[in-house]
């Protein structure tokens, strides 16, 4: 088993329902939840937008390898109405968004995944989240918690 954490957002819809729904589909499809923060409600970044996104982040047990764990992820954000342009350099509403953000310790760079999440220690609306829910768990590349990554950007 290997231990997965992911970050989640929407900010079109019932964002509350469609989080929760892609959690338990989660659950149900890639392995055993075991901690889900808080939601927390934030500003759109990378574009703007007047919709505010819903934020949170989840640990994950899983069996399945980093690409299976990710075609997993993408498939539920398909069936929750998440659509992508053309343009993947740029930030739009979405549904849902699921990202991994770490998958144990594994340091890796392929084509369609990067890991740990290349942004994730500069974006405040995921290490609130993550730092809420794994607050020692320290960044394989950077050498530092969770936690003082998420102050560092306070």
């Amino acid at each position: 088993m290997a231990t997965a954490y992911l970050g989640l957002g929407s900010n079109l819809g019932n964002r509350r329902r469609f989080l929760i729904t892609a959690m338990a589909l989660l659950a149900e499809r890639a392995g055993d939840m075991i901690c889900i923060s808080t939601f927390y409600e934030t500003e759109p970044w990378g574009f703007e937008s007047p919709h505010a996104f819903l934020n949170a982040a989840v640990r994950l047990d899983t069996a399945l390898e980093p690409s299976g764990l990710l075609a997993v992820m993408q498939q539920i954000e398909c069936e929750l109405g998440r659509t992508r342009s053309g343009r993947t350099t740029s930030y739009q509403d979405r549904t849902v968004d699921i990202d991994m953000l770490m998958y144990d310790d594994l340091q890796l760079m392929s084509t369609g995944l990067t890991l740990p999440h290349p942004f994730m220690h500069r974006r405040l609306f995921v290490m609130q989240p993550l730092a809420e829910i794994a607050p020692r768990l320290r960044h394989p590349a950077l050498h530092c918690s969770m936690a003082e990554l998420r102050d560092r950007l306070r």
